[in-house]
């Protein structure tokens, strides 16, 4: 967990920090687990480490995995009160941590006297009702805010499938790069072509795995390159000895003598 919490501050994309905390989620649960409190680990399994944290990375695909963050401050100072912030809070965090190894935990059992859901349950909507309503306020607010920072004005209409195509094909002509998609996620992908087939188990290709039109393509291509071949291969043997220079006149037009026959 610790380890997962170092990888959560230290990781330079914000995806694998999402990672992190997941593992720190799940960690939490098995100590809530190891603490006798099955409700508790069934929702931090249930709620936090799936709904919730795919929220998250819902919310950061939206805002952006790649998007670099200003270093210029809105707000004078906001950089020093978030340092004396996080000083305070590993304090706090500190001195609960001591007080929980040094001393035995208090008043556990009178606390799940009736089962630990019950307690769990009149602790939470007695007692602190309003921090747990505020907290879901929060959490609303945070995907709205997330939201209005993804959103873009569209000042031109979104490009066609056709348009898409077209600069595929551009960008095959100046760099050579590939017009055809990248391979799905988890697919193990040695090449990103179309026109090459399935193999079975034995390792022989299966020819219905190439499209119609391309093996159409593909045996136009040997023709034109037999072809080519063929006139190659004429060019450099060159003319026969017997054989008459080429002349734009008509047989039937020319005569010994030049004049009409």
């Amino acid at each position: 967990m610790v380890v997962a919490a170092m990888g959560l501050i230290l990781a330079r994309k914000a995806v694998h920090a999402a990672l992190s905390l997941v593992v720190v989620m799940i960690c939490l649960a098995i100590l809530y687990a190891a603490q006798d409190a099955p409700f508790l680990f069934a929702v931090q399994i249930i709620v936090y480490t799936g709904a919730i944290m795919m929220l998250f990375l819902f919310v950061v695909m939206m805002v952006g995995v790649e998007t670099a963050e200003s270093v210029v401050e809105t707000i004078k100072g906001q950089r020093v009160a978030a340092g004396i912030v996080g000083v305070l809070f590993a304090l706090v965090l500190s001195l609960g941590v001591a007080q929980a190894v040094s001393a035995s935990v208090v008043g556990l059992d009178e606390a799940n006297s009736d089962g630990n859901v019950h307690g769990l349950a009149t602790l939470l909507f007695t007692k602190y009702v309003l921090a747990f309503e505020f907290t879901a306020a929060l959490m609303i607010v945070a995907v709205l805010g997330a939201m209005v920072l993804a959103h873009r004005e569209r000042l031109v209409d979104p490009p066609t499938q056709a348009d898409l195509q077209a600069r595929r094909m551009r960008e095959y002509a100046e760099t050579g790069r590939h017009p055809g998609n990248p391979p799905t996620p988890g697919v193990f992908a040695r090449h990103n072509a179309v026109d090459v087939p399935a193999l079975l188990p034995d390792g022989t290709p299966v020819p219905e795995s190439v499209p119609g039109a391309v093996g159409r393509l593909r045996a136009e291509a040997a023709r034109r390159e037999a072809a080519d071949e063929v006139a190659g291969e004429i060019a450099a043997t060159g003319p026969a000895p017997d054989e008459r220079p080429a002349t734009t006149e008509r047989p039937d037009t020319a005569t010994d003598e030049g004049g009409p026959r």
